[in-house]
């Protein structure tokens, strides 16, 4: 092996080595400290281990005081609704435009590019009086509005698989007195399953990690959520660290176990998206 490819690989390992570190490091602290008490997270290094890994009280009083039982149900009812109503908008969305010819399409294409661009945060203003002159503020149906809403990769991705469909297909259902509802509902939509199935992973990991929405949008103790349910050990005058961080983990798990599970239908998707055939 040359010098020059050695350095190479060293480069390589080096800048892997920081990227994992910059991201588990975290992690593993927080686990530390769930297994902590608050006296000893105090006392001892972030660093240094807990005195017992059995210590589980932390679990337990982040499942009971923070309610994660109930958020756990109302992000899941959450992530159903919203990937639901995602899929049916953002495959439509995309049929439109790359089968049909009409005025404005370039204008369309051009107001997602423009949605993307623009930090979410300089219109959150006009979002919110949206949402209460709509009347679903405080209720499950203001942060469902703001999710299901398409956006530009959901819609690139789409239209990258609707340019495998042959048109040929369209055209020989129409010829059989299908219409396009019917095209899209028995041709169109099920050839997109795989392109769906990637998009529908990454807005559910999105949606149950998302606290800034739920929060603004839904601050009724009610409609707590796994991420939200996280506020209740933190407040002006005092904060119960060790609860807070087995309550992280607790939001945590879902998330990862789901990702980690169907990962390799996330970049399956995106590459078959990202290659035209």
């Amino acid at each position: 092996m040359s010098t020059q490819r050695l350095v190479g690989h060293i480069v390589y390992y080096v800048l892997f080595t920081l990227m994992a570190a910059i991201v588990f490091v975290p992690i593993l602290l927080v686990v530390f400290g769930s297994f902590k008490t608050n006296l000893e997270l105090a006392e001892t290094s972030p660093f240094s281990l807990p005195q017992s890994f059995l210590h589980i009280d932390n679990y337990v009083s982040a499942l009971k005081e923070g309610n994660m039982i109930r958020g756990l149900g109302n992000s899941v009812l959450l992530v159903v609704l919203s990937m639901l109503g995602n899929m049916l908008l953002g495959t439509m969305t995309a049929y439109v435009l790359n089968r049909f010819q009409f005025r404005m399409k370039k204008v369309i294409l051009m107001m997602f590019m423009a949605a993307m661009i623009i930090p979410a945060y300089t219109t959150e203003i006009a979002r919110f009086q949206l949402i209460h002159a709509l009347g679903v503020y405080n209720t499950l149906g203001a942060p469902l509005l703001i999710y299901i809403g398409t956006d530009i990769m959901q819609i690139y991705i789409y239209m990258q698989f609707l340019e495998k469909i042959s048109v040929q297909l369209d055209e020989s259902a129409m010829l059989d007195g299908a219409s396009y509802v019917r095209i899209f509902r028995s041709i169109i939509f099920p050839l997109l399953l795989p392109a769906t199935a990637t998009l529908a992973i990454l807005k559910s990991v999105t949606i149950m990690n998302d606290i800034f929405v739920q929060q603004l949008y839904m601050p009724s103790a009610k409609l707590a959520t796994l991420a939200t349910s996280l506020t209740a050990f933190v407040s002006t005058r005092s904060s119960d660290l060790s609860q807070l961080c087995a309550g992280i983990i607790i939001v945590l798990l879902p998330s990862a176990i789901f990702y980690i599970v169907f990962q390799r239908y996330i970049f399956k998707g995106l590459m078959d998206g990202a290659v035209k055939g």
